[in-house]
């Protein structure tokens, strides 16, 4: 048995536990993450990585690797409620390819298709393979234990059979839903609403493409009374899934059954796989427990409507992993990692009740037989219902930016200023607003302010320079690492100022502003020890 030592050791190797590693590794922070797995991803999860999460891989340097992974540009992002795949079409929310995608005002990525099985492989060779990187494959956590000085986690590699105590200060549990790093710490996760049950058919359809033509969507809703669930292009070429609702008895229906009834077309399907699964909403109890943080599905679980679950994940991973960097630097104080769960926790919680919105929505719908039909009344019960869809927004469930960006941190290291913006996501806009994620403007063509932000803080100055020099310095004797930009008076810069609204913004490694104020304050040590957790 052997000795390993490292700062940070995070288990499991899904989306979360990769971008942890990922951001770790942005911090110069050693981690070694272990995935009892080989790594592959068999099952091709849907996985849209959202707007913020897109940022960060922007951040890390992979946006592109995402976008070149494999979704074809100019496949379609509409969105169809039908009553089958070539019968009648109740609505559709247009939204144009990434071919012909303009940029929002507030960002500087898109959204990108990306399942898992793409998503994986972009991280793992960024991140370098065992055994020259900082994963292990085929490796088993079988048992850990915490002390004042480390976390001692007993593994084993499956492969060799070989047994490795890694020794590291902190540890990080991106082990799932069922997390068992979690539950031996004794942290329960209540459920806030009632588990469903679910079943996910994948199939092939190398012809439904050309077949619909123009009619093509990439996710379709279901709208008749055998299925009301969606079926999605996966990978923009020939696979789809279909999301079932198991029989009454619980019994897992019949697949080729299910595609028929979904697809009224004849079209030629082979069968890739038939999974019951549980949709659960969760949020533990607890993120910390001493030397261990819970990151992902280990601190919550969040219904897929609507896509939160996975960026939720992400953005937990940034806001912990800057602070674990910082503690280890010497400059975090000791109330920098309590702030993970306070401002982590509270965004679960939205995520999830935005995503149960989204679900409910489309549960709630009552769906008559004669919808199918070429009947009038057919006819007007589907025009009616289009109808409802326009007055009721469902294209939000799409185009949600508010849910992405608008969330704002209220902890102990923020510090206050004025009246708090709407927390509605749908009355969202970009501020500076303490709390929330700093505006993005463009600095010069491919520059964003958000390049800006990653490693330490940045004081933003817009024309005020007095007291820079002494804010500076009190960073310096304290080692905390500060970068300054000043704006200057030009015609784009005034646009950069009055997005940031204050003479002077001062932003966290993650992007998010830390304090704000027209003039700095008088007090800069009491200041930044509380931005820091020294206070």
């Amino acid at each position: 048995m052997n000795d390993i030592k490292t700062d940070v050791l995070i288990i499991g190797g899904g989306p979360v536990g990769l971008a942890m590693a990922a951001e770790l590794r942005y911090q110069g922070i050693d981690c070694i993450l272990i995935e009892q797995t080989d790594g592959e991803v068999t099952d091709p999860k849907v996985s849209t990585v959202g707007l913020r999460s897109m940022e960060f891989c922007r951040r890390w340097g992979i946006a592109q690797q995402i976008r070149d992974a494999g979704w074809d540009v100019n496949h379609t992002l509409d969105v169809a409620w039908v009553t089958s795949v070539g019968g009648h079409e109740i609505y559709r929310a247009h939204f144009p390819s990434y071919a012909k995608r303009v940029l929002p005002e507030y960002t500087p990525e898109t959204e990108q298709v990306c399942p898992q099985n793409w998503f994986a492989p972009v991280f793992q060779n960024f991140l370098g393979e065992y055994p020259n990187g900082q994963i292990r494959f085929l490796c088993q956590l079988d048992d850990f234990e915490q002390t004042g000085e480390d976390v001692a986690a007993t593994v084993t590699c499956l492969k060799t059979g070989t047994v490795n105590v890694i020794h590291a200060q902190y540890m990080v549990a991106c082990d799932g839903a069922r997390s068992m790093v979690r539950k031996k710490c004794g942290i329960d996760a209540p459920k806030l609403h009632d588990t469903q049950v679910f079943q996910s058919v994948v199939f092939k359809a190398p012809e439904l493409a050309t077949q619909m033509g123009e009619h093509h969507a990439m996710v379709y809703f279901l709208v008749n009374p055998i299925i009301q669930e969606p079926l999605r292009a996966v990978d923009g070429k020939s696979l789809y899934r279909l999301i079932l609702k198991p029989k009454e008895n619980g019994e897992v229906r019949d697949a080729t059954e299910a595609i028929r009834a979904a697809i009224s077309i004849d079209t030629p399907f082979e069968i890739v796989s038939n999974q019951p699964w549980h949709l659960t909403h969760r949020v533990a109890d607890r993120f910390r427990d001493g030397r261990i943080f819970f990151v992902g599905d280990s601190a919550h679980t969040l219904s897929p409507s609507g896509g939160f679950g996975m960026n939720t994940g992400i953005g937990d991973a940034v806001d912990l992993g800057w602070k674990l960097a910082a503690t280890l630097k010497g400059w975090g104080g000791t109330n920098l990692l309590d702030s993970y769960e306070i401002e982590r926790r509270a965004i679960a919680v939205r995520n999830l009740e935005e995503a149960n919105k989204n679900l409910q929505r489309t549960q709630k719908r009552e769906v008559p037989p004669v919808i199918m039909t070429d009947s009038p009344v057919g006819a007007q019960i589907r025009a009616e219902m289009a109808q409802g869809m326009e007055r009721s927004g469902v294209k939000r469930e799409f185009e949600a930016p508010g849910v992405h960006f608008g969330f704002r941190y209220e902890s102990p290291i923020i510090q206050p200023d004025g009246t708090p913006p709407s927390d509605n996501p749908f009355e969202w806009q970009q501020t500076s607003y303490p709390g929330c994620r700093a505006p993005h403007a463009w600095l010069e063509p491919g520059k964003s302010t958000l390049d800006l932000f990653g490693h330490g803080f940045v004081l933003m100055c817009f024309g005020a320079m007095q007291g820079v020099e002494t804010f500076a310095q009190v960073c310096q004797d304290k080692n905390v690492p500060l970068n300054i930009h000043y704006i200057n008076d030009t015609i784009n810069d005034t646009k950069i100022a009055q997005l940031y609204e204050r003479n002077f913004v001062l932003v966290r490694p993650d992007g998010h502003v830390a304090w704000r104020g027209d003039a700095l304050p008088n007090d800069v040590n009491a200041l930044i020890d509380k931005i820091t957790g020294n206070r």
